[in-house]
């Protein structure tokens, strides 16, 4: 559960069709937006992922780009960086918490389909229909019905009711999202949840026989839920620090600095970021909390209490390995590769960037349509996306322009083009562009100044 996602926009974007995809296949179907060329033609009805089929429908955005991404599944991927930091958060919560039997406690679920309903990735965590997370323009809708996951949180209901009081969780996201070196519309979160019996909370507490976890006729405060007890929620909220401290702390070393901050997730409550302080400056990690007892009531798990966090695994390894583009975790590039073959996976790594390519950069200038409530930015960026794919390194607008007689309003992006693995002609560029410009009047409504 990457709990800031829900707070932070995206960018996806529109396609014509699908062509067939190493381990998807589209079969010459659809992927749609709300631009009239992009909608599903005739007989272009279905989307397939993961071997299974699913109607399209005028929410369908998911383009062919990022239909190649599902299953690629990273963090699976032996000595990859992202591999390499799940494997060593799984190790620390393997060795350090055990179960009466002398298992691990937390068990680790790292390949479920990315592929989820609406319910679940919304709904089932308590988030509301008028949330602005749920929009068409941040997420990758296969139907009204069915998307792919914004957050591995989406899977949080259906492990709690299946019986599981400890666990993490680790897999890919998708997000519509800004084009630059930290954003991309496929990433991956690991979280983890705990939950506790009024037992198991109160065990090691004096007298703690006489204290519950629940109250009957409590009120909801800044500290607690309704239903709580004061004294479970303290408990609690002090367990879930102190593991989150120690997983830090094994992370970038003991002497890591950390603090909290108080913040808001529909699904906690109450709700922490914790940032810790590094090269000089304090940075977000992860959030965390006290899970929503609603949420655990309809899992049927009613009679516990828990915490959940979750984090990104590309921010940490960009931090860690000092990684200074998020395109470079797709990178087949046995230079980059290579870096993170190592025998044991606490080992430091320290890499070493590849040759800097020279960047290219185009603006592309555009009168907004009439009614400029029809263009999202997101839109722009996922087609840009569609059509240049990982040769472009940022898209920021530079420029915001209302003509002062006509009232018509233009904007004015800057697309910065850069390999990660070799240099780019312009005259390479410049055809990139092109089409770019062409599909932007097409398809979003645009009238091009260029």
């Amino acid at each position: 559960m990457i709990l800031r996602q829900l707070l932070r926009p995206s960018s996806r974007q529109p396609c014509p069709f699908l062509l067939p995809l190493q381990g998807i296949t589209a079969s010459r179907r659809c992927a749609c937006t709300e631009s009239p060329a992009l909608r599903p033609e005739i007989g272009q009805a279905t989307v397939d992922v993961l071997g299974h089929s699913y109607p399209c429908d005028d929410f369908t955005n998911i383009t062919p780009k990022i239909l190649a991404k599902v299953g690629r599944n990273l963090h699976n991927q032996s000595h990859h960086p992202l591999w390499l930091i799940k494997e060593r958060i799984k190790a620390h919560f393997y060795s350090a918490y055990i179960g009466r039997w002398g298992n691990p406690l937390f068990s680790v679920h790292d390949n479920l389909s990315p592929v989820v309903t609406v319910e679940q990735n919304f709904d089932s965590l308590l988030i509301p229909p008028d949330h602005p997370s749920r929009k068409r323009g941040d997420n990758y809708y296969l139907n009204r019905a069915t998307m792919l996951r914004a957050h591995t949180s989406a899977h949080q209901r259906e492990l709690v009711r299946s019986g599981l009081d400890a666990f993490l969780l680790a897999g890919d996201v998708y997000r519509r999202d800004e084009i630059d070196a930290s954003h991309y519309p496929v990433f991956h979160q690991m979280e983890g949840v705990r939950l506790f019996s009024n037992h198991e909370l109160f065990s090691k507490v004096q007298n703690g026989e006489d204290l519950q976890m629940f109250e009957a006729s409590g009120r909801r405060t800044p500290q607690k839920q309704e239903t709580h007890s004061l004294e479970a929620v303290k408990l609690v909220e002090f367990d879930l620090k102190h593991t989150l401290t120690r997983l830090i702390a094994h992370l970038f070393g003991e002497d890591v600095e950390v603090r909290w901050v108080d913040c808001y997730f529909p699904f906690t409550h109450p709700s922490f970021e914790m940032e810790v302080r590094f090269q000089g400056d304090w940075m977000e990690v992860l959030g965390c909390g006290v899970m929503e007892q609603q949420l655990l009531n309809s899992a049927g798990a009613d009679n516990k209490l828990g915490w959940a966090f979750g984090l990104g695994l590309e921010r940490l390894a960009m931090v860690l390995y000092n990684i200074p583009d998020i395109r470079i975790f797709w990178s087949q590039d046995e230079r980059f590769l290579t870096q993170f073959q190592v025998d044991d996976i606490h080992k430091a790594v320290h890499f070493q960037a590849l040759s800097k390519y020279p960047p290219l950069h185009n603006d592309i200038s555009f009168w907004l349509p009439a009614d400029e409530r029809v263009f999202d930015a997101n839109d722009f960026y996922e087609l840009v996306r569609s059509i240049a794919g990982d040769l472009v390194e940022k898209v920021s607008l530079v420029d915001d322009f209302t003509h002062p007689k006509s009232g018509r309003r233009s904007l004015c992006f800057r697309i910065i083009y850069r390999h990660t693995e070799r240099t780019l002609s312009q005259q390479e560029v410049g055809l990139v562009h092109q089409r770019i410009e062409r599909s932007a009047e097409s398809e979003l409504g645009v009238e091009g100044r260029y």
